[in-house]
């Protein structure tokens, strides 16, 4: 078993449920749901498929959130499922997923940063052409703020996550009772051919990749457990009331949308949300709700830029990144880390959306393999851990999520040629850079 981490930091135990349901709200509905419905929808314009795999996926999370539950309860550490995997499997393992989960995170900023851009130059003319430009300040503004200290964080976090929901409860009330229904039928997909077979096996595959992407997140609050006032009772609460939460808000959002668009006016639109508002507030729809979303997806940039921080700051507390980013500013921010997480993120920027969405997905779902193999591990290797919380339907839950899991990731690799290589080489690229970390890390702790 991987020895027990040294002493670590001044992270204060002062958060509750609330914040938990409030970062996870706040960094997963974000730029996905204003993007992927269209997307899905061009991949199967079909109803009954477009409002099923965001189903499959909110049922893959649930399964995953109950093996995620008992280890953030059992586990109450800072940083992530890094801790599952380290503890469970080995520290390659736990730097695997730090280092994946690190990236991962990085991109969402990226990602979400790029459609705040992209709104801001329909807003305002004067943007048209520097929406990477936009993208790389607003990372920057959150890295000034986080510099501020967790306080500023949290607080944002708590504001930006309640109008957030609110937006959106209000708009997909407002599609039902002002908007006018559209009939779920084959004619309304414009005589979209739908393919079969295989085919068909493909497209469901990349869609449930844009669905997995926007649905993570739900387990938000295991970045912060060792910061939870009562981590055994707080974090499964938290992780359940996030799951079920945000699959309510996706479901409504996009029967919303369907309720009030054909499938032809909803495949490939890249503003599928804005579109449903224009039929129901006329065309102040669109403006309106782009300048809601921008306030909204700010919330998403400010939950990313903690989780990157903790992330960077547990795997330096256990010697497997530079010692450094172990240190906090009197905010209580880790500094280096914030530096390093902004640095990649606007890297990240330099990409297109869709290849850093179909990258991560596969990111996400390899972390919650070895998180679902690392609670197999520990059940059977250390039986009598406190566990404040136990998977309900274990072994059978967690074994479903881990053969999905390992199935997706497979299937991936295999029909999706251009994304997931790539992000299977940059998982590769980890085991040099872990042992050339430890060596790095272990002359750092030699005394002169």
């Amino acid at each position: 078993m991987a020895s027990e981490p040294p002493s670590r930091g001044r992270l204060l135990q002062v958060l509750g449920v609330w914040f938990g349901i409030a970062a996870a709200i706040g960094n997963t509905i974000a730029a996905g749901i204003v993007r992927t419905p269209g997307d899905i929808a061009k991949l199967l314009p079909n109803p009954w498929l477009f409002l099923g795999v965001w189903i499959l996926g909110g049922m893959y999370a649930l399964l995953g959130a109950s093996s995620l539950a008992e280890l953030g309860a059992a586990i109450p550490r800072s940083g992530g499922q890094y801790n599952f995997a380290r503890r469970g499997i080995g520290e390659y393992a736990g730097f695997l997923v730090g280092w994946s989960d690190w990236l991962s995170t990085c991109g969402t900023n990226a990602a979400v940063a790029i459609v705040i851009g992209e709104y801001s130059s329909v807003l305002l003319p004067f943007f048209a052409g520097r929406e990477k430009t936009v993208a790389v300040c607003v990372l920057l503004f959150f890295a000034l703020l986080q510099w501020r200290g967790v306080k500023w964080g949290s607080g944002a976090q708590l504001l930006t996550a309640a109008l957030k929901t609110g937006a959106f409860v209000i708009l997909v009330a407002a599609c039902f009772i002002l908007g006018s229904r559209v009939p779920l039928s084959p004619a309304s997909s414009a005589d979209i051919a739908l393919p079969h077979g295989f085919l068909l096996i493909n497209l469901v595959l990349l869609g449930m990749q844009s669905v997995i992407y926007t649905i993570d997140g739900w387990d938000g609050v295991i970045y912060f457990s060792e910061e939870v006032k009562n981590p055994g009772r707080d974090v499964p609460r938290a992780i359940f009331a996030s799951v079920i939460s945000i699959m309510g808000i996706y479901l409504l959002l996009n029967a919303a949308v369907l309720y009030v668009l054909p499938m032809n006016e909803i495949a490939g639109n890249i503003f599928a949300l804005g579109a449903a508002a224009n039929k129901v507030f006329g065309r102040f729809g669109d403006p309106i709700i782009r300048t809601i979303m921008i306030v909204s997806l700010l919330s998403c940039i400010n939950a990313c830029q903690m989780f990157c921080t903790r992330i960077l700051y547990s795997m330096s507390c256990d010697r497997l990144f530079f010692h450094q980013a172990a240190k906090v500013n009197k905010g209580g921010t880790p500094v280096l880390a914030l530096v390093l997480s902004t640095t990649v993120g606007i890297i990240f920027i330099l990409g297109t959306f869709e290849r850093v969405i179909a990258m991560l997905s596969f990111f996400f779902v390899a972390n919650y393999t070895l998180s679902y193999a690392s609670l197999f591990i520990l059940r059977k290797r250390e039986p009598d851990m406190p566990r404040p919380y136990r998977a309900w339907g274990y072994p059978w839950t967690t074994g479903v999520a881990l053969i999905a899991s390992a199935i997706f990731l497979v299937a991936s690799l295999v029909e999706d040629r251009n994304n997931a290589p790539i992000a299977f080489a940059i998982l590769l690229v980890s085991y040099p850079v872990f042992w050339l970390l430890k060596f790095v890390a272990r002359r750092a702790s030699i005394p002169a």
